[in-house]
């Protein structure tokens, strides 16, 4: 009996919520390109200036056009319209957001408009089946880097649930 006293309470203790996802969540991302063996996907850039392409996914299907879900997405690479010789990449460490500007040519331009484009649209929505899309268009000058793309899903009950991918450029 006086075992009891210390077993019960790491029965309880092990026994948690947290780790129980609520059904009806389904979250999946289709690149929509092949992947290696370590799981980096591959996208052969265009001849033009930007590349367009299009990601794909799945999310739990909803009964109601009120329920759909809204799926945010993040790229660590920018670029200035205007500026056709560099790019900016968001080096995202565990202190600090630092962004570095990226350039091959040492010729600066200092008349940008100014305008930051992310190489990935920031939201979509699902269709009541659940089906998502959203535009990824990197830049001609990107070619050799690996941008990395987050995705998070926020369902009509809040709960959110996110995926990444890793593209490289070539």
């Amino acid at each position: 009996m006086k075992y009891m006293y210390f077993i019960l309470p790491l029965l309880l203790l092990s026994c948690t919520k947290d780790n129980i996802e609520p059904l009806g969540h389904d979250f999946e991302i289709d690149a929509r390109l092949t992947a290696d063996s370590a799981g980096f996907y591959h996208l052969q850039m265009s001849e033009s200036w930007q590349t367009l392409h299009r990601i794909s996914g799945q999310v739990s299907p909803v009964n109601n056009s009120y329920d759909l879900t809204k799926v945010y997405w993040e790229s660590s690479h920018y670029w200035y319209i205007g500026d056709t010789l560099g790019y900016i990449v968001h080096l995202n460490n565990m202190l600090n957001d630092i962004y570095m500007y990226s350039t091959t040519d040492t010729s600066y331009i200092t008349w940008f408009d100014g305008f930051e484009v992310p190489t990935i649209n920031e939201t979509c929505y699902s269709t009541e089946d659940g089906e998502i899309n959203i535009m990824f268009a990197p830049v001609r000058n990107m070619s050799g880097d690996t941008i990395d793309i987050k995705a998070t899903a926020v369902f009509a009950d809040g709960y959110r649930k996110s995926k990444q991918l890793k593209i490289i450029l070539e």
